[in-house]
């Protein structure tokens, strides 16, 4: 584990984070997801799209990088603050969205049902507020577990979870390690009644994956997806003292290979040398919309009827848009009514404030229909 002393326990937030996100493998500890010897997904450079007032939206919004891909052609790229083509910025919570990429090969092949309980799976979540929770609460985050999510509370959950994960220095009485944290969670109600984001319900589906297979989530989440959907360059993610990695939140990666994955799951899952990467089935679900009668209150009011399914975010507009998100302003956004993907990396002042989050939205609607 590396020190992460010269940065500091407050390297996530402003202005700090303008610098860490592009160096988080000098922040703390990760692990490379190489991009493997497989061909890149080639996007080449269409007619430049024109959008007044763009550079001063973009200044206000602390845009580290900007991509809108249309089919397969870049029709708008910008870089600030130091950014550049080759730079792995962190993702946040977009990592979820990967992850359950890779839990829905696991699904194809058998090899993980849905229906089971997560405690099936790995015997030390047995008594756990995961125990008898299902695979697809756990991706629908209609888990009932006692987290609190709070980013500028010191004392909540998700910072014992980033301290336990490596990003922070260790309290005395913290749990060692991710999954002793995981383990430790206890249940909140019933399973399935209520929608509950818990970024702990995401590295429980990485620990299930793991115990599967005998092999870690970020050799997974290369042999099962990153060496398959055309990425130019390896990523990284951030792992603990264990060699855990942090599925909930720890990707780093360019920002076109960010739209090489928005691309995949516009392209159905079918990857740059026409093979099917993702199980077909597996997408279209990810990329529907989920169960409009679980209350996605969290979000904001400028989604139309905003619904969650397998760690993916839905608009509910007409253009039926999905996207990932993370807190202080990861993005990738996709309308299928366009077949248009636009990424956007940003180290905002505060982690999920509703006026940024509702001025992204407006911005990647309004590119990704342009």
């Amino acid at each position: 584990m590396l020190d992460t002393s010269p940065w500091g326990d407050e390297w996530q937030t402003s202005p700090a984070n303008r610098r860490a996100y592009q160096r988080i493998d000098e922040v703390t500890s990760t692990a490379v997801v190489p991009r493997g010897d497989g061909p890149v997904l080639e996007l080449t450079v269409g007619a430049p799209l024109d959008v007044p007032g763009l550079e001063a939206e973009l200044e206000a919004l602390r845009t580290d990088g900007l991509i809108v891909v249309r089919g397969r052609e870049i029709v708008l790229e910008r870089y600030l603050n130091g950014m550049t083509p080759g730079t792995r910025h962190l993702l946040q919570s977009v990592t979820k969205s990967l992850c359950a990429a890779v839990v829905g090969r696991f699904v194809d092949r058998g090899e993980v049902d849905p229906s089971a309980a997560l405690g099936s799976y790995v015997e030390e979540l047995q008594g756990s507020a995961y125990g008898d929770a299902t695979v697809q609460q756990a991706l629908d985050m209609s888990v009932a577990v006692a987290y609190d999510e709070t980013y500028d509370d010191l004392a909540s959950d998700v910072n014992t979870h980033d301290r336990v994960s490596g990003w922070k220095h260790r309290r005395d009485g913290d749990p060692v390690g991710t999954t002793a944290f995981l383990a430790g969670l206890e249940r909140s109600g019933e399973h399935g009644r209520t929608w509950f984001y818990s970024s702990a319900n995401t590295d429980v589906l990485a620990w299930v994956l793991e115990r599967v297979s005998g092999r870690p989530f970020s050799e997974l989440l290369s042999t099962e997806l990153w060496s398959r959907l055309g990425a130019e360059h390896d990523a990284f993610i951030t792992v603990d003292a264990h060699g855990f990695a942090l599925a909930s939140g720890g990707g780093c990666v360019t920002l076109r290979d960010l739209a090489r994955f928005g691309r995949l799951l516009l392209d159905g899952g079918i990857g740059p040398a026409g093979e099917q990467v993702l199980p077909r089935a597996w997408v279209d679900e990810m990329l529907r919309g989920g169960d409009p009668g679980l209350d996605v209150s969290e979000m904001p009011a400028v989604l139309a009827a905003p619904t969650y399914r397998n760690q993916v975010w839905h608009t509910g507009d007409d253009h039926g848009c999905a996207f990932g998100v993370g807190i202080f302003g990861q993005f990738v956004w996709m309308n299928p009514a366009t077949d248009t993907v636009v990424a956007k990396l940003s180290t905002l002042d505060a982690a999920d404030a509703e006026e940024p989050f509702a001025a992204h939205v407006a911005l990647l609607d309004r590119l990704s229909q342009a």
